[in-house]
């Protein structure tokens, strides 16, 4: 899995459209093999990312679980201390 996605499902608030839109560019770039497509494969590359994250929506508005909502300032702050630990060398 790409590392640039991050995980969106049960977080109060939920997440918004643009960071579903951003999970599905970094998805459509990493199947496509490129952060930017020719003219000529754009209009599809675009086409692409619009379906994924329409996709996805409808996916986390359908999502079911009995745990408690996640807390986005905690999980940025785990992320950072998971980083500052791989990154100390």
């Amino acid at each position: 899995m790409c590392r640039n996605i991050r995980p969106l499902n049960n977080f109060e608030p939920p997440a918004t459209s643009d960071e579903v839109t951003a999970a599905a560019l970094q998805y459509v770039r990493k199947v496509a093999g490129t952060t930017k497509p020719s003219a000529a494969n754009q209009a599809a590359f675009d086409r692409a990312v619009a379906e994924i994250a329409h996709v996805t929506e409808h996916l986390l508005e359908d999502l079911v679980t009995t745990a408690p909502p996640k807390n986005r300032e905690e999980e940025a702050a785990k992320a950072r201390a998971r980083a500052a630990v791989r990154y100390a060398r």
